[in-house]
C-alpha cells in the first residue's frame, strides 16, 4: 500500500514548490518521506499522511513548503503522533536555528576565541597559533556570515546541512577572489612588472629572477585564497642562468687560461644555480601571506635537455634532499613535481635518466617529488602543464590566434558534492539515488553559476598584479571588465566530490572494489557528473570541470553531519571520516599496481582535478622498487604522489613511521611528540602537512592513522617483476 502512496506523490513532481525566501524549486518525494521516517515508525500512519498530502496538493498551481509543514503536523496530530508532531517541529527549528547562528557574525568569531578545532584546525597549512593566522580566521569567520547571506538561500542551508559544500567560505563570496592559478612567470619576468610601488625589471641573473618569482608567489597568494604554481620551472630559469654563464664567461676570458675558460664559468654558474634554488626554496617557506599561511606552492620541472635546464632540475632535487635549516627538516612547499616523459628521462639510456635517479632518491626521502606523466596528461586534459594548487588541471585551451595557453590562466572555485549522502537516503534503492542525485546536481549547478557571476564583480584595480601585471597572463586596465580572462572556458569552475568508495559500500558492501557491477556503477556514477559538467560549459561559455576533491577537512565535517543524520553506518560513517575521491579505500592492502589498475578508469571524466598515490615502508634502502611502480605506472595514470615513511626523532634519532595516537604521532622508539624535536611528514590531500606543528581536523587525522601499506616492499618487488615479466595490465601480484 505505501508503494502505491508513494508513486501518488510522485505524481506531485510536476508541481513547483515555493520555498519560505520566495525561491521556487521541484517537488521531491524523497524528502517527505525521509522527514517522516526520522519522527514516525508507524507504516500504517505514514501511509494516510503521504494520502492527505497528495490529496491536499493535487490538485494545487503550487505547493508552498509552509504549508506543506502545515500539513504535516495537523495530519500528524490528528492521528494522536503529539510526539512525533513535537519532534518534526523540533527538527524544523533546529534547521532554522542553525541557519541563524552561522549567520551571526559574533557567534561564529567566538569560535575562534574559544579555538573550536574546527575552526582553527580546519586548514593543515595554517599555524592559529600566529597573529597573522589569528586575525585571518577572526576576518574569515565574519565572511563566513555574511557569506552565507550573500548566497541563494537553497545553496547556503544545502552547505549548512552538509549536502553540498561551498570551499573557502572565509574568502568567497564576500570578496570576488579566484581560487588557484598558474602565474605567468615567463611574461612577467621577461616584461617586468608593478608590485606596491616598486615598478620591476626583467632580472639579469638567476638569483635575481628566483628572488622577483618569491615576491610574485607571496603577493599572488594574498590576492587568491587558493595555490599557485610555476609550470616548467627548468625552462623558465634558464635565460637568466644563461646571462650568468655569460657574465661569468667574459670574466673567465680575462682571466683565465683559455683551455680553462668554459669550465670556469659553467662551475661558477653551477654554483650561481644552486644558491638561486635554495634561496628561493628558504624564502617560500619563510613567508607569510595576508591569509596567515606559507603561500601554497607548486615548481614543476623535468623536460629541459640544456646543461643549464639539468643544473636547474638536479639543484631543486639536491636542496630538498639536504633539508630546511641545521636539522635537515623536510620542506612542505613548494610542492615539487617531476615530469617523466618517454625517451627523456624513463628508461636507461635516455639523456635524462640520471635526473629521474635522482627524483627517485628524492622520493624516498623527502617524499616529494611527484610525478606527472608526460603522454596520459596529455590524454586526460588535452595539454600538458601541471596542476594548479595540489591537483586541479586546466583542459587544453587555445586563445584567438589559435595559440596553446596554460600559464595566466586560473580556476574560480569549487563545489563539492556529497555523494555519501545520496547513497545513504536511498537507501539501497538506485532508482531513488539517481532522483536525488538529479535535485544535488541541479543545486551545484546554481551554486557554481553563482561563484562565476560573483567573481566576474571583481575590478582589475582590486588585485592589481593579477589583472593589470601579468600574473593572469593579460594586462588590464584598472576598470576593464575580468571577464575577458574567465570567459570562452578560459578559466575553469569545479565541481568536486568525495566519497566514491561508501556510495558503492552502501549498494554492495565493503569489499566492492573487486566487484565488476560496483566499479560498472561507480564509474557511472562519476561519468554522470562529468556530463553535467559539459552540459553546463556548452551552455554558459564557462569551463565547468569535475574535480576530485582533496577534501582536507572535508573527509571529516560530511561524515560528521552524516553520521547526525543517519548514524553509525557500518563501513561507512563509523570510520569518523570519507575516502577521497575515487582512491581505494585506505584500510586495505592492494598492491601498487592493483589500487592504479582500480583508479586508473576515474581521471578521464575527473581531469579537472585528481591525484593518485600509494603507501610504502621505508624505501631509502631499496628506490629501486619505488621505480618499478613509476615505469609501471607512466601508462596506466597520468599524476602519482609517493607515501612513505620518513618521520625523524631528534631526541633518540627514530626515522622510520611514527605510531598514530589519540593526541597525535609519537615516536615508536622513545615516545617523543614533542614537534620541537620531531619532524612528521604526512600527505594531507595532494599535498604534504606536518600534523605535530600544524594539528588537522579528527576525521582526517584518523584517515591517516587508517592507512595501510600497499605490501611490503619485496612484495613490490616482486609485483613489479612479474608486471614487466608478463607485461600485463593488471600484473598478478605474488608472495
Amino acid at each position: 500500500m505505501i508503494s502505491i502512496i508513494k508513486n501518488k506523490l510522485g505524481l506531485l513532481r510536476t508541481i513547483p514548490v515555493q520555498k519560505r525566501d520566495g525561491e521556487q524549486t521541484k517537488f521531491y518525494p524523497y524528502k517527505v518521506m525521509f522527514s517522516l521516517d526520522q519522527v514516525l515508525p508507524d507504516t500504517q500512519i505514514k501511509t494516510a499522511i503521504f494520502e492527505a498530502i497528495y490529496e491536499h496538493f493535487e490538485n494545487s498551481a503550487i505547493i508552498s513548503t509552509r504549508e506543506l509543514h502545515e500539513v504535516i503536523v495537523s495530519e500528524l496530530v490528528r492521528y494522536h503522533q503529539d510526539a512525533a508532531a513535537e519532534k518534526y517541529q523540533k527538527h524544523f527549528w533546529a534547521d532554522q536555528k542553525k541557519f541563524a547562528d552561522a549567520t551571526n557574525v559574533q557567534k561564529r568569531i567566538e569560535k575562534v576565541f574559544k579555538r573550536d578545532a574546527q575552526v582553527v584546525h580546519e586548514n593543515a597549512n595554517k599555524d592559529s597559533t600566529i597573529f597573522n593566522t589569528q586575525r585571518d580566521l577572526e576576518a574569515g569567520a565574519a565572511s563566513r556570515a555574511m557569506g552565507l547571506k550573500m548566497l541563494p538561500e537553497l545553496v547556503a542551508k544545502a552547505h549548512l546541512r552538509g549536502d553540498l559544500h561551498w570551499h573557502d567560505l572565509d574568502y568567497s563570496p564576500v570578496t570576488p577572489e579566484t581560487n588557484c592559478c598558474l602565474i605567468d612567470f615567463d611574461g612577467m619576468l621577461k616584461n617586468g612588472y608593478k608590485i606596491g610601488n616598486a615598478e620591476v625589471a626583467s632580472p639579469r641573473s638567476i638569483q635575481t629572477a628566483t628572488a622577483q618569482m618569491a615576491q610574485i608567489i607571496a603577493n599572488v597568494a594574498s590576492l587568491q585564497y587558493g595555490g599557485c604554481s610555476a609550470n616548467r620551472i627548468d625552462q623558465l630559469l634558464a635565460p637568466y642562468a644563461e646571462i650568468n654563464y655569460q657574465k661569468h664567461l667574459t670574466d673567465a676570458k680575462e682571466w683565465v687560461a683559455q683551455d680553462k675558460q668554459e669550465a670556469y664559468a659553467k662551475t661558477k654558474t653551477r654554483k650561481d644555480i644552486y644558491d638561486a634554488m635554495q634561496a628561493l626554496e628558504y624564502e617560500i617557506n619563510t613567508l607569510y601571506s595576508s591569509q596567515g599561511q606559507t603561500p601554497f606552492t607548486t615548481v614543476n620541472f623535468g623536460l629541459g635537455t640544456s646543461w643549464v635546464e639539468r643544473e636547474i632540475q638536479k639543484s631543486i632535487l639536491q636542496i630538498r634532499i639536504k633539508g630546511l635549516g641545521t636539522e635537515h627538516r623536510t620542506a612542505i612547499f613548494p610542492k615539487l613535481i617531476f615530469t617523466l616523459k618517454r625517451g627523456l628521462n624513463l628508461h636507461p639510456g635516455d639523456p635524462n635518466y640520471d635526473i629521474k635517479q635522482l627524483a627517485v632518491t628524492c622520493s624516498t626521502k623527502r617524499m616529494y617529488p611527484d610525478l606527472l606523466m608526460y603522454d596520459k596528461i596529455k590524454e586526460l586534459t588535452g595539454s600538458f602543464k601541471t596542476p594548479m594548487g595540489c591537483r586541479s588541471f586546466l583542459q587544453g585551451w587555445h586563445d584567438e590566434d589559435g595559440k596553446e595557453v596554460n600559464s595566466g590562466r586560473m580556476n574560480l572555485g569549487v563545489v563539492t558534492l556529497n555523494l555519501p549522502r545520496i547513497a545513504l537516503a536511498a537507501q539501497g534503492d538506485q532508482k531513488l539515488f539517481w532522483e536525488i542525485f538529479e535535485e544535488r546536481m541541479a543545486l551545484c549547478h546554481q551554486a557554481l553559476a553563482y561563484r562565476i557571476e560573483r567573481t566576474k564583480q571583481a575590478k582589475p584595480k582590486n588585485a592589481p598584479l593579477l589583472y593589470m601585471y601579468g600574473a593572469f597572463g593579460k594586462r588590464l586596465g584598472a576598470d576593464d571588465d575580468v571577464d575577458e580572462l574567465f570567459r570562452n572556458q578560459r578559466a575553469t569552475v569545479s565541481l568536486g566530490y568525495i566519497g566514491l568508495y561508501e556510495v558503492c559500500t552502501v549498494f554492495y558492501g565493503a569489499d566492492w572494489e573487486h566487484d565488476q557491477q560496483a566499479h560498472a556503477f561507480a564509474e557511472k556514477v562519476v561519468k554522470a557528473m562529468r556530463q553535467k559538467c559539459d552540459e553546463w560549459a556548452q551552455a554558459s561559455g564557462y569551463h565547468y570541470s569535475l574535480y576530485s576533491t582533496p577534501a582536507e577537512s572535508l573527509t571529516d565535517t560530511f561524515c560528521r553531519d552524516d553520521i547526525a543524520k543517519f548514524g553509525r553506518v557500518p563501513n561507512v560513517t563509523d570510520k569518523e571520516y570519507y575516502t577521497n575521491s575515487f582512491h581505494y579505500d585506505v584500510r586495505k592492502h592492494p598492491t601498487p599496481f592493483e589500487k592504479l589498475t582500480f583508479e586508473q578508469d576515474f581521471p578521464k571524466y575527473a581531469s579537472g582535478g585528481f591525484i593518485h598515490y600509494c603507501e610504502y615502508p621505508n624505501l631509502t634502502q631499496n628506490p629501486k622498487a619505488l621505480e618499478a611502480v613509476w615505469d609501471w605506472a607512466y601508462d596506466h595514470v597520468g599524476y602519482l604522489g609517493t607515501n612513505t615513511a620518513i618521520d625523524k626523532c631528534y631526541k633518540c634519532g627514530f626515522k622510520g613511521e611514527f605510531k598514530a595516537t589519540a593526541r597525535g604521532f609519537q615516536c615508536p622508539q622513545c615516545g617523543n611528540h614533542d614537534p620541537q624535536f620531531c619532524d612528521v611528514v604526512k600527505r594531507t590531500c595532494g599535498y604534504l602537512g606536518n600534523p605535530q606543528q600544524r594539528p588537522m581536523v579528527h576525521g582526517r587525522h584518523v584517515e591517516i592513522a587508517s592507512r595501510r601499506k600497499n605490501l611490503t616492499t619485496e612484495m613490490i618487488q616482486n609485483a613489479a617483476k612479474n608486471a614487466r615479466t608478463k607485461q600485463s595490465d593488471s600484473p598478478r601480484v605474488v608472495g
